[in-house]
């Protein structure tokens, strides 16, 4: 009997070893057919509300949403990579105009900084002056780092290999969304009455703490495009509608914001000279940022189910721990906790 339990034991943690090491290997390479098969599971509620309020075939109502999901895709994609990347490829050519423009204002600061300064001891005034060039010269550093002509064209190399993986994404998100109630079936057959059970609540939580992350998303999105439409229309009226509509979609996106629009306009603005509209900029970034910060924990705890006080927790430490990631990840892991506890998979009745 012992050696029955001690073989079994043996073959299970073999089979576990076995599966962490393939893991390891086949996930990373995997990634594209890992996501395309998540999204199918979140699009599957979807799905059947198509199913039942029109009465449409399983294949139709697939079809429907892979097409709008596939426009969606193609509309960010478009935004997001073909106009940005020339963009920064634009800049990083001009790089050296801009540092020169830069260097040159800085000298006049430097100038301002000599002339307020004339009255302070000699240490003071030279140890003030070398302070600022320093800072200068590493704002220089930095900025013809970032915007390396090199560094950006082998990016732009990455991009082939980039559209091969959202091929298969594409092509996996269809069959996956095509086939999830044979994988489903298939899945279930091998798991007891009550592990299926607490699979489905704990898959449920998921979805609803998904769905309630795309709601408050697109609420903070509307928020932001709206005060970012105000307050353009106060800064810049000529170009106030189609800025504003920029950063609304931009702003959609999670982990981009519409800092990434802002700054870089208020940059280019600042080294052209313009500092009072770079200014402004800067502070309309600035406000929709702690807008951002402030309202996102509260409606995103709202629609996930979580109080804001925990969402702005599990996000600052996904943030710390995971990157920009986190943000998303965070709150995602104490739902998962929570589903896991409510399931009694995980098990927390001790008292100190």
């Amino acid at each position: 009997m012992n050696r029955t339990i001690t073989r079994k034991t043996i073959f299970r943690t073999l089979v576990i070893i076995g599966l962490i090491i393939a893991g390891y290997f086949i996930i990373p390479v995997s990634v594209p057919i890992i996501l395309a098969g998540i999204t199918a599971f979140l699009l599957e509620p979807i799905v059947m509300f198509f199913k039942r309020k029109w009465k449409m075939s399983r294949k139709i109502a697939v079809a429907v949403i892979y097409i709008v999901s596939a426009t969606f895709i193609a509309v960010m994609c478009y935004f997001t990579i073909t106009q940005l990347m020339s963009q920064i490829i634009s800049i990083s050519k001009q790089a050296p105009y801009y540092i020169s423009k830069l260097s040159d204002m800085w000298l006049q600061m430097q100038g301002h900084i000599s002339q307020y300064t004339e009255n302070f001891p000699a240490e003071v005034r030279t140890s003030l002056q070398n302070t600022t060039w320093d800072f200068i010269k590493k704002v220089e550093e930095s900025f013809l780092s970032f915007f390396n002509y090199s560094k950006v064209t082998n990016l732009l190399s990455e991009i082939p290999s980039l559209f091969i993986s959202l091929l298969v994404y594409m092509i996996a998100l269809f069959l996956f969304m095509l086939d999830i109630p044979k994988i489903k079936r298939i899945v279930y057959k091998y798991l007891k009455p009550e592990t299926a059970n607490k699979m489905k609540i704990i898959t449920t939580r998921l979805k609803d703490a998904f769905f309630g992350f795309m709601k408050a998303q697109i609420l903070v999105s509307f928020i932001i495009g709206g005060v970012a439409l105000i307050g353009l229309y106060i800064i810049q009226p000529k170009y106030a509608v189609t800025m504003a509509l920029i950063v609304w979609i931009i702003d959609v996106i999670p982990f981009l914001g519409s800092i990434i629009i802002l700054a870089p306009w208020g940059t280019y603005h600042l080294l052209m000279g313009n500092t009072s509209l770079a200014i402004k900029l800067f502070i309309l970034a600035t406000i929709l940022l702690i807008i951002r910060r402030t309202v996102e924990p509260k409606v995103m705890g709202a629609h996930i189910g979580l109080s804001p006080l925990p969402t702005l927790i599990a996000m600052f430490v996904g943030l710390q721990l995971f990157g920009i990631v986190g943000l998303l990840v965070g709150p995602f892991v104490i739902i998962l906790f929570f589903a896991l506890k409510e399931t009694g998979i995980i098990k927390l009745n001790f008292k100190i």
